[in-house]
């Protein structure tokens, strides 16, 4: 059969993982600004991936090849497929914490004013106060309030001051929004 109709789960993995790389790392002159905090967790996670789950892993595998035919081991299968994927999380992490700008944000001297690291309370359109935490791309987490720094939100709230309206453009129209709060730590 040609291998033009033969699915390769690995290379599917990598082109989904490259794709999910590049777009992680396309911030505004390729700068991959990041909390202290952040950077301690990415550095927490290739810690935990190095030292814990890769050797487990590779143990697993290694019992499972010794147990003798490999194309019928579900161990052993599995297990490689998941070395690959740690091995693939580990070059990640690697490249992303190579290239961190950590941002000390405790050093900010306008309290009163939007940069990276600020957390903001705003008014939505007179009606709906919401807060956001500005962070790097790697940290965004939409459920705790952490937004990137490149998102739309974002860049509509940098260097603005409180009391100051910005405005939002969003599919749905143009969206006002009255800073309240800016804090920092």
């Amino acid at each position: 059969m040609s291998k033009a109709f033969v699915k390769d789960d690995a290379a599917d993995d990598a082109d989904e993982f490259e794709a999910a790389e590049d777009a992680a790392s396309q911030a505004p002159g390729g700068r991959n600004y990041i909390t202290r905090q952040g950077y301690e967790r990415l550095k927490a996670e290739l810690l935990a991936l190095i030292d814990v789950e890769r050797p487990e892993v590779v143990r697993v595998v290694s019992w499972a090849a010794s147990n003798g035919d490999r194309s019928e081991n579900g161990d052993y299968i599995y297990g490689k497929k998941r070395l690959r994927e740690i091995d693939r999380r580990i070059r990640f992490l690697t490249r992303r914490l190579d290239a961190a700008e950590v941002v000390d944000t405790e050093r900010q001297r306008d309290l009163d004013q939007v940069f990276f690291g600020a957390t903001v309370t705003y008014l939505r359109n007179g009606e709906r106060e919401e807060t956001v935490r500005i962070v790097g791309v790697d940290e965004v987490d939409p459920a705790a309030g952490c937004v990137s720094w490149v998102s739309p939100v974002a860049r509509a709230l940098l260097k603005a001051r409180e009391g100051d309206v910005v405005t939002l453009r969003t599919p749905s129209g143009m969206d006002e929004l009255e800073v309240l709060s800016v804090g920092y730590g």
